[in-house]
């Protein structure tokens, strides 16, 4: 099968226009999913109960750790499906989505169980305490014990319908599910409605998931037999091909969200030792600066396939030009939301809780975490650039920098220097220096790839 109208979108349409026609709705998808993100803070800061915020901050490690699933089985396969589009290996395609989705499938039912059966010991690392733990404990069951494979399903299903040129109906699966749940979270959370704080907003998650895994079945029903992405089981195999293809990009990626998982892990302990004000304004400041950075990794990924299917095609002009483009446009925003969000910061973290306690926390946080922006969306489109073309090395040892080598040292030392606040410029500390690599790698690439066409 070969869709020319999205063949023509990799192919002919001008940089710009593609650019732009890929990246807009997985930026509305992602402006959607921070809301909705900020829907749970902010509903359940309007409870202004300090253990209540703590609880949905202490989780979140959790619920990033599904990334690390997303990534493996979601970014492996949609860059192996976007490859195999620009060489024509339409079987690869379907073979590699099937696999992807397989695989996606028995890791949320191992996660959901592995999660139930050491839920105690889960919480004491997580740094949830006698105070925070109950509450915590009570979003974490719905989130993961009940919600973990349709939370890592919807989002493998976006990543391979995005990958064949389908970013509209990929960032419309995602936001049905976004949208429910901010609509769930105020009754479910209030006391005017169900009154369950943390733990509502977990149900609301769970359900609004369960929404958008419907929304992709229903979508690959009706379009079967116009629709590269398959999931019937009989295109499901083990094959060594499509298995090495998919893991040489995923785990990468997935080792890179397990590290993002145990920096977070850190700095949640970190912060505790400071008190649930601490932990909740982190958690509040964290939030408010995912607006951006949602936004710069819709753009990363939302090029990803044009990326991907023009380095197989060999089309590298037009794989160097959608690059140079999407880093203007992501720099400008960059730079103009930090000015904004450094000289606004008590603003913003008002506009989620009243207490002038974590509001002082917060505002501190907010500008420390805010400067790293500009330099972290050129790592964001380095990394995407490396999982397009199938360099899982590459995105690898950029994981590995960010965390190991940078991040999580500046946290124990910045500490040190400046306890609490200091945690909250780590990542620039990481950010500045990884975006300079993220610059020199991406120039001898593109030079090696003109190189080699050239001969």
């Amino acid at each position: 099968m070969e869709d020319n109208s999205k063949i023509k979108l990799f192919e002919e349409t001008p940089v710009p226009r593609a650019v732009m026609t890929l990246a807009i709705p997985t930026i509305i998808s992602s402006l959607v999913m921070v809301i909705y993100n900020l829907a749970d803070t902010y509903f359940v800061g309007m409870l202004n109960d300090s253990i209540q915020n703590a609880a949905v901050t202490l989780a979140a490690p959790v619920l990033l750790a599904f990334n690390a699933v997303n990534n493996l089985f979601g970014v492996g396969s949609s860059s192996m499906m976007s490859r195999a589009l620009g060489k024509k290996e339409y079987d690869t395609v379907y073979r590699s989505s099937a696999f992807g989705f397989y695989c996606s499938l028995l890791c949320g039912v191992l996660f959901s169980i592995g999660y139930t059966a050491f839920s105690s010991q889960i919480l004491a690392v997580l740094g949830a305490d006698a105070e925070t733990v109950t509450a915590t404990g009570e979003y974490l069951k719905w989130t993961v014990s009940f919600g973990a494979v349709p939370a890592i399903l919807n989002v493998v299903l976006a990543y391979m319908v995005r990958s064949e040129g389908s970013s509209l109906h990929a960032s419309i699966g995602t936001m049905s599910g976004c949208l429910l749940n901010i609509i769930l979270d105020p009754f479910f959370i209030l006391p005017w409605g169900m009154n369950m704080g943390a733990a509502g907003a977990g149900l609301a998650t769970f359900l609004s998931n369960c929404v958008a895994c419907a929304y992709f079945f229903i979508l690959l029903f009706v379009k079967r037999g116009n629709i590269y992405v398959c999931i019937h089981p009989s295109m499901f195999r083990l094959e060594k091909v499509i298995a090495i293809g998919i893991c040489a990009v995923g785990i990468p990626a997935a080792v890179q969200n397990l590290l993002n998982v145990t920096g977070m892990t850190v700095l949640n302990n970190f912060t505790s030792s400071f008190g649930s004000d601490a932990v909740a304004a982190m958690g509040i400041a964290q939030k408010v600066n995912m607006v951006p950075l949602y936004i710069a990794l819709g753009i990363s990924q939302g090029i990803m396939p044009l990326i991907s299917y023009n380095y197989a095609s060999g089309n590298i002009t037009r794989m160097k030009k959608t690059l140079t483009f999407s880093t203007k446009l992501s720099l400008i925003f960059m730079v103009i939301v930090s000015v904004g969000f450094y000289l606004g910061a008590d603003f913003w973290i008002m506009l989620f809780i009243k207490d002038k306690s974590i509001i002082a926390y917060g505002s501190r946080f907010l500008r420390g975490l805010c400067i790293g922006l500009p330099f972290l969306c050129m790592d964001f489109l380095a990394v995407g650039v490396f999982q397009a073309c199938g360099l899982g090395k590459q995105s690898l040892v950029f994981a590995i920098l960010r965390k190991i080598v940078l991040e999580i040292p500046a946290l124990s030392i910045l500490n040190m220097l400046f306890p609490l606040y200091g945690l909250a410029y780590s990542q620039f500390v990481a950010e500045f220096i990884l975006s300079i690599a993220a610059v020199l790698v991406l120039l001898r690439m593109f030079k090696n790839l003109l190189h080699e066409l050239e001969n």
